[in-house]
Protein backbone atom coordinates (compact mmCIF):
# COMPACT_ATOMS: atom_id res chain seq x y z
CA UNK A 1 0.00 0.00 0.00
CA UNK A 2 1.55 3.29 -0.80
CA UNK A 3 0.99 7.11 0.49
CA UNK A 4 -1.43 7.79 -2.37
CA UNK A 5 -3.73 4.99 -1.28
CA UNK A 6 -3.68 5.78 2.42
CA UNK A 7 -4.19 9.91 1.34
CA UNK A 8 -7.02 8.58 -0.59
CA UNK A 9 -9.12 6.44 1.77
CA UNK A 10 -8.39 9.10 4.17
CA UNK A 11 -10.02 11.97 1.80
CA UNK A 12 -12.57 9.37 1.31
CA UNK A 13 -13.53 8.81 5.02
CA UNK A 14 -13.24 12.96 5.57
CA UNK A 15 -15.84 13.54 2.67
CA UNK A 16 -18.11 11.06 4.30
CA UNK A 17 -18.04 12.83 7.75
CA UNK A 18 -18.95 15.42 6.19
CA UNK A 19 -21.83 14.52 3.94
CA UNK A 20 -22.96 12.75 6.91
CA UNK A 21 -23.32 15.54 9.19
CA UNK A 22 -24.21 18.18 6.77
CA UNK A 23 -28.43 17.25 7.51
CA UNK A 24 -27.77 17.61 11.24
CA UNK A 25 -25.66 20.87 10.67
CA UNK A 26 -28.15 22.57 8.08
CA UNK A 27 -31.23 21.66 10.78
CA UNK A 28 -29.18 23.41 13.79
CA UNK A 29 -28.80 26.00 11.57
CA UNK A 30 -31.75 26.66 10.54
CA UNK A 31 -33.21 26.41 14.26
CA UNK A 32 -30.31 28.95 15.20
CA UNK A 33 -31.21 31.22 12.87
CA UNK A 34 -34.88 31.01 13.41
CA UNK A 35 -34.84 31.26 17.29
CA UNK A 36 -32.09 34.12 17.19
CA UNK A 37 -34.89 36.04 14.60
CA UNK A 38 -37.50 35.00 17.38
CA UNK A 39 -35.35 36.46 20.30
CA UNK A 40 -34.63 39.76 18.09
CA UNK A 41 -37.84 40.44 17.39
CA UNK A 42 -39.21 39.79 20.52
CA UNK A 43 -36.50 41.13 22.91
CA UNK A 44 -35.98 38.23 24.97
CA UNK A 45 -32.75 37.44 25.78
CA UNK A 46 -32.87 34.25 27.49
CA UNK A 47 -29.76 32.43 26.66
CA UNK A 48 -31.04 28.79 27.42
CA UNK A 49 -34.13 29.40 25.29
CA UNK A 50 -32.01 28.45 22.17
CA UNK A 51 -31.03 25.13 23.70
CA UNK A 52 -34.06 23.01 23.88
CA UNK A 53 -35.59 23.78 20.32
CA UNK A 54 -32.02 23.09 18.91
CA UNK A 55 -31.65 20.05 20.65
CA UNK A 56 -35.35 18.57 19.98
CA UNK A 57 -34.64 19.57 16.18
CA UNK A 58 -30.97 17.86 16.10
CA UNK A 59 -32.52 15.02 17.56
CA UNK A 60 -35.12 14.69 15.26
CA UNK A 61 -33.27 15.43 12.48
CA UNK A 62 -31.08 12.55 13.43
CA UNK A 63 -34.18 9.81 13.62
CA UNK A 64 -35.09 11.38 9.96
CA UNK A 65 -31.95 11.08 8.50
CA UNK A 66 -30.83 7.60 9.91
CA UNK A 67 -31.93 5.08 7.78
CA UNK A 68 -30.09 7.25 5.23
CA UNK A 69 -26.72 7.19 7.41
CA UNK A 70 -26.78 3.98 7.84
CA UNK A 71 -27.02 2.68 4.11
CA UNK A 72 -24.10 5.07 3.60
CA UNK A 73 -22.00 3.98 6.08
CA UNK A 74 -22.59 0.54 5.17
CA UNK A 75 -21.79 0.96 1.79
CA UNK A 76 -18.82 3.00 2.32
CA UNK A 77 -17.77 0.12 5.02
CA UNK A 78 -18.55 -2.66 2.72
CA UNK A 79 -16.17 -0.96 -0.49
CA UNK A 80 -13.34 -0.72 1.93
CA UNK A 81 -13.41 -3.67 3.41
CA UNK A 82 -14.05 -5.43 -0.42
CA UNK A 83 -11.21 -3.69 -1.97
CA UNK A 84 -8.23 -4.63 0.81
CA UNK A 85 -7.37 -7.34 -1.75
CA UNK A 86 -6.18 -5.20 -4.31
CA UNK A 87 -4.46 -2.67 -1.16
CA UNK A 88 -1.80 -5.46 -0.05
CA UNK A 89 -0.86 -6.34 -3.97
Amino acid sequence: MNPDTVVHIGTEALRMVLWLSLPILIVALLVGVAISLFQAVTQIQEMTLTFVPKIIAVFGSMIVAAPWMTETMVTFTRQLIESIPGLLR
